[in-house]
């Protein structure tokens, strides 16, 4: 189906940058609505339910997989996480710009159900930038990095599958890139004819 808004995905490997780019796009971009996904893993730091993410229980979880509530869902480093299908093709619908951070995984299903969606894939600078960032922030074991950073490497294989990759080697550059690929989708014809159908119609554009 056609929407008068834009889907962007962005996915990165841990450490990445993405959550840091996405948040400074925001600040940017007040057009750019995030998604929320459901997660089954505990609140990490100040993240509060509904704004980072909706925390559910696996029952929870499990009820609306049986629903086919989400529009993908996936196992990443030992939780799940899925995107809600109704709240994203609502926004759209409403011509709403809305951004999603997922994983490789989710990414690729949401473009088999949202052929217009525009992939953008993260990419560190060097494996040795990836691990400093993960031990910078202090979040977790360092059993966990070495897991983190093992999945790193087979989802950052799956970057030739994106529409977009962005290294973050320099963050404001970074943040640039991520800005122009979002005003570039939006001035592509298929986008502007969806979301000025008026103007397109009162022209004799068809």
């Amino acid at each position: 189906m056609d929407y008068p808004g834009n889907l962007f995905v962005v996915a990165a490997p841990s450490g990445a940058g993405k959550s840091s780019l996405v948040k400074a796009l925001r600040e940017l971009d007040s057009h750019v609505q995030p998604s929320v996904s459901h997660t089954t893993r505990p609140p990490r730091g100040q993240e509060k339910h509904g704004r980072e993410y909706f925390f559910t229980s696996d029952q929870e979880f499990d009820a609306m997989v049986a629903a086919n509530g989400f529009v993908e869902w996936a196992h990443v480093h030992g939780r799940r996480y899925g995107t809600s299908r109704k709240a994203i093709e609502e926004r759209v619908a409403q011509g709403a710009d809305v951004l999603l951070e997922i994983d490789f995984q989710g990414a690729i299903q949401i473009k088999q159900a949202f052929a217009n969606a525009v992939l953008i894939f993260i990419l560190p600078p060097s494996w040795e930038e990836l691990r400093s960032r993960l031990e910078r922030r202090g979040e977790d074991a360092p059993d966990v990095i070495e897991l983190r950073l093992a999945n790193a490497a087979s989802e950052m294989a799956q970057a030739q599958k994106f529409d977009f990759v962005i290294i973050n080697e320099l963050f404001e550059r970074a943040v640039f890139d991520l800005k122009t690929i979002v005003h570039a989708q939006r001035l592509k014809y298929a986008a502007q004819r969806r979301a000025r159908a008026d103007i397109f119609e009162s022209l004799n554009i068809t």
